[in-house]
């Protein structure tokens, strides 16, 4: 039986591996030359994955890249399952003279998940109206209320909804939460300012930044930590 990790947990579980704990997931990317190459690994980390593989992994291949992410899909969150997946399919990817790598710090893109945050007096009023829009779906077993919802295809972000006491209509009133690798936070929020933005408040660092841009729209930069486990 697998058994869900805490956020420090899940983390220290792939330490030195070249993945990353984001949102409950953990992320990797992989190097390869071309689409057919990139299928070759994915067929190679498929079957290192063993019979229970489509029940964690999801690959994203790109011609010169593939993106792996590992979640349980019964808990909806990493497992001690994900975290043995993570070093077998690191040991895989390595003997193929490969690595598994989050780009931290490189001048690519890190591994990441970006979120859609909507501000609402009454979220449960105005959920069905962006299920229906966007077509998503109830995430796990959230149904209702102000609880998530996540594209059925696993391609767009998902969103989720901030409660308002009272309206702010000088704020604008949906924003991007970027999730990033929790070594990759600070290289991200100096880009940021450099490229003209704010920072509004560090108040919940680590665990978030706020930021705007010039004209005062908001943008957080997440990571895992100082959340507990």
């Amino acid at each position: 039986m697998e058994h869900p990790l805490g956020r420090t947990a899940a983390s220290e579980a792939t330490a030195g591996l070249g993945w990353r704990f984001l949102l409950g997931t953990l992320r990797t990317a992989v190097r390869v030359d071309s689409l057919a190459h990139g299928a070759q690994i994915a067929r190679m980390v498929v079957e290192a994955g063993g019979a229970q593989v489509d029940q964690h992994l999801r690959i994203d291949q790109r011609p010169d890249q593939l993106i792996l992410t590992l979640q349980s899909t019964e808990h909806f969150w990493v497992t001690d399952r994900d975290a043995d997946l993570a070093a077998g399919i690191t040991a895989v990817v390595r003997n193929a003279g490969l690595d598994t790598d989050p780009d931290v710090g490189t001048d690519r893109r890190s591994v990441q998940i970006v979120e859609l945050a909507i501000d609402a007096l009454d979220a449960a009023a105005i959920r069905p109206f962006w299920k229906a829009v966007l077509g998503y779906v109830d995430e796990g077993d959230h149904r209702g209320g102000d609880d998530p919802l996540v594209d059925p295809a696993g391609q767009a972000p998902s969103i989720w909804f901030q409660p308002m006491d009272v309206p702010r209509p000088q704020r604008n009133r949906i924003h991007f939460d970027i999730c990033v690798p929790h070594d990759e936070a600070d290289q991200r929020i100096a880009a940021a300012l450099a490229a003209g933005g704010r920072l509004l408040s560090d108040r919940r660092a680590r665990a978030f930044w706020v930021l705007a841009d010039a004209e005062g729209n908001e943008a957080c930069i997440t990571t895992w930590q100082d959340r507990g486990d």
